[in-house]
């Protein structure tokens, strides 16, 4: 039987991970997953889901690779030749998304959660500022979930959680600010991995973000 206080988060050491990682915390036992795939700041994320590692404190925290979503590619997140936006063009898919990212990201996280024996996964997925990811849907997740009950053992009962599906980049901060996230331990930036370059479309999103709140963002003290 899955124990349903024990939650595999997937903390890709980005904000919105940040802030459902410290929902987490308040509700359950974590164990926190971190997978590289390839991204252009690979390094500087992991380095982050380290530093996140040492304040949250979880029970158990895994990294895996999964290089193959690079080798696909078809994502300027993962292929520098490809363009990478400043802007999100309304009603396009833009050259960030990762094709079918999150099922990737969930079946590993599936995979560790019933070896654990944890009966939850929670993950950072953003709707209505995520620019079309067709992955971040809660269509998606309900899809998905259906599928763990079908694919895991008859006594596993895993549940997926997306804490903050429903809420804006704006609302994220105000409730990562309400549970004390640690800001300064996430990354944004797209492209580089030294200093945020504030020009990318997730280093625009998170300083409007941050501005609408009204909260200080401590990466731009």
């Amino acid at each position: 039987m899955s124990d349903a206080h024990l939650a595999v988060v997937l903390a890709s050491g980005g904000m919105d991970s940040c802030v459902a990682t410290a929902w987490a915390a308040n509700r359950y036992r974590l164990a926190m997953l971190h997978v590289n795939y390839g991204q252009q700041t690979e390094a500087k994320e992991l380095e982050c889901f380290g530093r996140l590692v040492e304040r949250f404190r979880p029970t158990a925290h895994l990294v895996v690779d999964a290089p193959h979503l690079r080798q696909i590619g078809g994502s300027s997140l993962t292929d520098a030749r490809i363009p990478m936006p400043e802007d999100d063009a309304p009603g396009e898919i833009p050259s960030t998304y990762v094709p079918f990212r999150n099922a990737n990201l969930l079946a590993v996280a599936v995979s560790w959660a019933e070896v654990l024996e944890a009966g939850r996964i929670v993950i950072g997925a953003v709707e209505p500022d995520a620019p079309g990811y067709p992955d971040c849907r809660p269509a998606f997740f309900e899809a998905a979930g259906r599928l763990v009950d079908l694919g895991t053992r008859p006594e596993t009962q895993i549940r997926i959680e997306t804490p903050l599906i429903g809420l804006t980049k704006a609302e994220v901060v105000g409730m990562g600010d309400d549970l004390a996230a640690p800001f300064a331990l996430t990354w944004s930036c797209y492209r580089r991995e030294d200093a945020p370059c504030g020009a990318c479309a997730s280093c625009r999103r998170r300083a409007e973000a941050f501005r609408d709140a009204g909260v200080p963002d401590p990466l731009f003290p």
